[in-house]
């Protein structure tokens, strides 16, 4: 069995004075999809900061990719769900793809033809190829989101991370970016989302369900058990009632449709991708 690609051992985060994440353990493995699941607030996206090295961790011992996040961030390519373009900047999808490159490039030196390549490729994995030339301002928020994932894997990469890389977007744009999430690791790459969605987090191969602290870590099915839902749902005992109620409220499906059943009866490949 390979090593996995992240180890967590009483991991503590801070952001400030507020400890964000308590005394946490919790592994991700290699080339797979993990899902990171909890309420609003429950460091979520805190651990995956922490993962990319833009958060320290203030206790404890975390291992990414075999070294310190410090040492790994080179390898990791991170698409933060809102990343602004600052109002009026010029910034052609090629050309913001193409940033993807940079930190390999440098600012100064040519792109080469394997880096228009791999920009090309990025483009058209994710269904922009169309809107090259087209500025960020004129696109929608699901191509937009788009190109940012676009440029995330033009980057050298060994993990890929992604927060809520499906909340809002549009159909089309929902299925685009869930087939990245599941050919990635058939190249080898290790993915790391965070979602809102039941269905989407079983859907996976590995799940971290937080809430302020990992309340567990491992496959779906022994994490996403009633009892560690009401854990970091805080909802006591009202699963006890009744087995089929939904765990959650509404209001974490409200892109109005489930991606993981479509998207995978599309691509006719659930979680049997290469394992």
């Amino acid at each position: 069995r390979m090593p996995d690609a992240v180890v967590g051992r009483h991991v503590v985060i801070s952001r400030g004075d507020r400890v964000a994440l308590k005394d946490s353990d919790f592994t991700i493995p290699q080339g797979a999809i993990t899902a990171i699941i909890g309420p609003n607030g429950s460091g979520k996206s805190t651990l995956l900061h922490a993962i990319a090295n833009l958060l320290p961790i203030s206790g404890g011992a975390l291992s990414v990719l075999g070294a310190t996040p410090e040492l790994s961030q080179s390898q990791i390519a991170y698409v933060l769900q809102y990343t602004t373009v600052p109002a009026g900047t010029p910034l052609t999808v090629r050309e913001a793809v193409a940033m993807g490159r940079y930190p390999t490039l440098g600012f100064l030196r040519r792109p080469s033809a394997d880096d228009k390549k791999r920009v090309q490729q990025a483009m058209e994995r994710l269904d922009i190829a169309h809107l090259a030339d087209r500025h960020l301002t004129e696109l929608s928020g699901g191509q937009r989101q788009r190109v940012y994932v676009a440029q995330g894997i033009t980057q050298d990469h060994a993990m890929l991370l992604l927060d809520e890389p499906l909340t809002g977007l549009d159909i089309n744009s929902a299925k685009t970016i869930d087939g990245i999430i599941h050919d990635e690791p058939t190249r080898g790459c290790s993915v790391v989302l965070t979602t809102h969605d039941l269905e989407e987090a079983k859907a996976a191969d590995h799940v971290i369900l937080t809430s302020g602290y990992v309340v567990a870590s491992g496959p779906p099915a022994q994490v996403l058990t009633p009892d560690n839902l009401a854990t970091a749902y805080g909802l006591g005992s009202l699963h006890a009632k009744d087995d089929d109620a939904p765990l959650f409220p509404t209001e974490h499906h409200d892109h109005g449709f489930d991606i993981s059943h479509n998207a995978h009866d599309q691509h006719g490949h659930g979680h049997d991708h290469g394992h």
